[in-house]
């Protein structure tokens, strides 16, 4: 019988901040067990093992994701949009690089799986601020590739303390939004 008052969100709520403080990827399901107070056999009346664990994590953290750029872009567009965007995104990876780095590379189970619709409402916020540059569709992909993969690259090195030859990342993150806003202008009148 489950521990009274403890549920898979409760579970997987734990996991990720497990996950926060010891990286996704020393995540067990020991230590977890540990952490809310029960033995690991415990564990698997709520979850099916460490692979239900790490896609509950990743879609509790798209899903948190999702709506933390989308509450930071409302009501904005062009270089407005991109810096709401990029600071909501950067915000959440330094936050929680553990539950974000469940997120990178985690496939879902179907199309009615919450992490795919969270994913794919990050890929339309992203498309949004594209969007507002005049990017083509034909151009999209290459677009939400680029601007992912450069969000994601600072954002990780940040949040693993990558930048610690200089002290100033705060401002090689706004230099590197004023710069992104110069080329999606003039790759959107080109």
């Amino acid at each position: 019988m489950p521990r009274v008052g403890l549920s898979k969100t409760d579970v997987v709520a734990a996991g990720a901040a497990l996950a926060d403080d010891v990286g996704f990827a020393n995540l067990a399901l020991s230590p977890l067990a540990q952490r809310l107070g029960v033995r690991t056999p415990s564990l698997y009346k709520h979850i099916d093992g460490l692979a239900d664990l790490q896609h509950g994590i990743a879609t509790l953290a798209m899903g948190e994701l999702d709506q933390c750029v989308r509450d930071a872009m409302h009501g904005r567009s062009g270089s407005a949009a991109l810096a709401a965007f990029s600071n909501a995104f950067r915000h959440y990876v330094v936050e929680h690089p553990g539950r974000y780095a469940a997120t990178v590379g985690a496939t879902s189970t179907g199309p009615d799986d919450p992490l795919l619709q969270s994913s794919t409402r990050v890929i339309e916020s992203i498309q949004v601020v594209l969007r507002g540059y005049g990017i083509p569709e034909s151009e999209m992909v290459h677009a939400v590739r680029t601007l992912r993969s450069i969000f994601h690259g600072f954002a990780s090195l940040q949040a693993a303390n990558g930048f610690q030859w200089s002290p100033d990342a705060e401002d090689s993150f706004d230099w590197m939004i004023r710069f992104l806003d110069r080329g999606f202008s003039d790759a959107g009148s080109g």
